[in-house]
């Protein structure tokens, strides 16, 4: 096994997450609103992971409540990522000017805390997943455009950028050919810590209730479902909980992943006959 294969091996925790998440509501499984048993009910025959405080299956309803999850974090990252990119290299590229103090609102937006944002958003319109969406975007959205504004800005200082700027390209062109290529890494860095958070917050959302409503099964809402009986049954509660935390974990190894520099190949000697 090469070098490569301990590490890639650290990442199959994330694909089967991922697996999970997409493809669970099509599984073959009971269900996620049907009553099995009594309640809290232990690991056994017909139910796996046992039942939640109404007596579902606890399997069932953890396939079916990963999914929403995933692509509300996933299209948020995306949205966030785009929307960042533009406006932080642009804003990074301008010295002075209207671009510049949309990052001083940049920094008002961040200073409001992101979960009263998505309260405040998600709670305007109940039972709306696209909600939980959008406040997720604009919480995550402020750090974005700081760390790809902060790292344009440091290569604008460079003689290959000035010299761009001075001879007359358009900013757009500049940061097509000359910045975005040079902060690849730092973008897929901030997006996979976006995603960790982003995830945290949807799972947060569907904890306190927001998005579409129950029986509709999620992560974060089978936790503060199922917690009052963690004593009597706690797969109900720590499954989801489990998953939420390798998902994270692997997203992480991932970016580190996509963002290491890549190692010098060792020369070849030529042998001279």
């Amino acid at each position: 096994m090469t070098r490569a294969g301990p590490r890639l091996l650290l990442l199959v925790p994330l694909v089967l997450v991922t697996a999970l998440a997409l493809v669970g509501p099509w599984l073959p499984l009971s269900s996620p609103t049907e009553r099995i048993a009594a309640p809290f009910q232990p690991p056994g025959a017909g139910h796996l992971l046992g039942t939640d405080f109404l007596g579902r299956d606890v399997l069932a309803r953890t396939a079916h409540g990963g999914r929403t999850l995933l692509l509300q974090a996933l299209a948020a990252t995306a949205l966030g990522s785009a929307v960042g990119l533009l406006i932080g290299t642009l804003a990074g590229l301008a010295r002075r000017g209207p671009l510049t103090w949309l990052l001083r609102l940049v920094d008002g937006v961040a200073a409001v805390p992101g979960l009263l944002v998505v309260l405040l958003i998600a709670a305007g319109s109940p039972g709306s997943d696209l909600a939980v969406l959008i406040a997720v975007t604009l919480v995550s959205l402020p750090f974005s455009v700081r760390v790809i504004g902060a790292a344009t800005a440091r290569l604008t200082e460079l003689g290959y950028v000035r010299t761009s700027l001075a001879r007359g390209d358009g900013r757009l062109d500049v940061a097509r050919r000359d910045i975005l290529p040079n902060i690849a890494r730092e973008a897929w860095a901030e997006a996979g810590l976006r995603f960790i958070a982003a995830t945290q917050l949807c799972a947060t959302a569907g904890f306190l209730g927001l998005g579409a409503p129950a029986p509709e099964a999620n992560w974060g809402r089978l936790v503060r479902e199922n917690a009052a009986g963690a004593a009597a049954q706690p797969w109900a509660a720590l499954t989801p909980a489990l998953l939420l935390v390798l998902l994270a974990l692997g997203t992480t190894l991932l970016a580190d992943r996509l963002t290491a520099p890549a190692r010098p190949q060792p020369s070849q000697q030529r042998t001279v006959l």
